[in-house]
């Protein structure tokens, strides 16, 4: 019977002595307790020890801790409507206050952390209006809601590391209106930019135009001056070739015009025998001669009675006149 009593008595001692000792890791700090009543922090990693059966250790994790907020509904300062999506960095700094208020295990703060997160978000998010959210200043808002988290939650010895919103959107049936919205806005712009660029086409096209009727009305005025030099000199020309030889000069004219006249074959006229124009056929009648052309002396009768042939009479030329351009 001693022997079993002492058997007992060593297996207790063997069982204490295994229970006894614990580790710390460096990842975690420990709690304490002794029959639920917190008796001692432990945040030195390595190894430490306990009174066996009596006192229980319950671990917290020292590192950093992250938790993810649904997406929230909340009215910005220009009454407009956000569903913001967050998470937040946190890290128990007390593992004694943490125990104390949220309990052994880390969801316990979890449902407190959301709470606290929501309402900061709320209170900053309803002074700033949607353009200063969806802008550069939106660090200073999560900087202004982290502070606001982290003052609430040193009341659970939890430090609040870090808050952000991860996505802001706008409510379904918002969404639509927004864009519509938008649609309009960007059509809008795009009609004033048409309407620059179809001005400046017409101030381009008007000076263009006015270029290209100043270049015609200076080159029209050159092509008169031209022309009136042209002519000047063709009458130039005429004018010293009559004065030359007049009789020449109108007999030159007449046979142009029965060229022009009767090129054709088939010209008709109505003109009296005695007309100005054919006064150059009628070259048999005495006393009228071609101009330029010496006219025929009378040759005698010979004896007999019978006609002597009469000789052929030497033609007079007249100096060659250049031909004047006809006007």
């Amino acid at each position: 019977m001693k022997r079993v009593i002492l058997g007992g008595v060593a297996l207790i001692a063997l069982a204490a002595a295994f229970s006894s000792p614990f580790i710390v890791n460096q990842t975690e700090q420990v709690l304490v307790t002794q029959f639920g009543e917190p008796r001692r922090v432990i945040t030195e990693p390595g190894l430490h020890f306990k009174v066996p059966f009596v006192q229980t250790v319950i671990g917290f994790d020292r590192r950093l801790l992250d938790f993810d907020a649904p997406g929230e509904e909340v009215i910005l300062g220009d009454q407009r409507r956000l569903i913001v999506d967050s998470f937040t960095r946190y890290r128990i700094t007390d593992p004694l206050l943490f125990f104390q208020t949220a309990g052994a295990l880390e969801a316990g703060i979890r449902g407190r952390l959301s709470s606290i997160v929501v309402s900061a978000m709320r209170r900053v998010l309803a002074n700033e209006p949607l353009l200063t959210v969806l802008s550069a200043d939106r660090a200073r808002i999560m900087g202004e809601i982290r502070r606001q988290v982290n003052e609430e939650a040193l009341r659970f010895g939890v430090a609040v590391e870090d808050v952000r919103i991860r996505r802001a959107d706008l409510p379904e049936e918002n969404t639509q209106a927004i864009l519509q919205r938008m649609q309009s806005e960007r059509e809008r712009v795009a009609r004033e930019a048409r309407a620059e660029g179809a001005e400046v086409a017409a101030r381009i096209r008007a000076g263009a135009e006015r270029e290209r009727t100043v270049i015609l009305a200076e080159s029209e005025a050159q092509a008169n001056t031209l022309r009136g030099r042209g002519e000047e000199e063709a009458i130039r020309l005429f004018a010293d070739a009559f004065q030359r030889d007049p009789e020449f000069y109108g007999f030159y004219r007449a046979m142009q015009a029965y060229r022009e006249t009767f090129s054709e074959g088939e010209t008709r006229l109505v003109l009296t025998p005695d007309s100005e124009f054919f006064r150059y056929f009628r070259q048999s009648q005495p006393g009228q001669r071609v101009p330029g052309v010496a006219p025929v002396p009378e040759v005698p009768a010979a004896p007999g009675g019978a006609a002597a042939p009469a000789p052929q009479a030497p033609i007079q030329q007249t100096p060659a006149q250049p031909a004047p351009v006809a006007p």
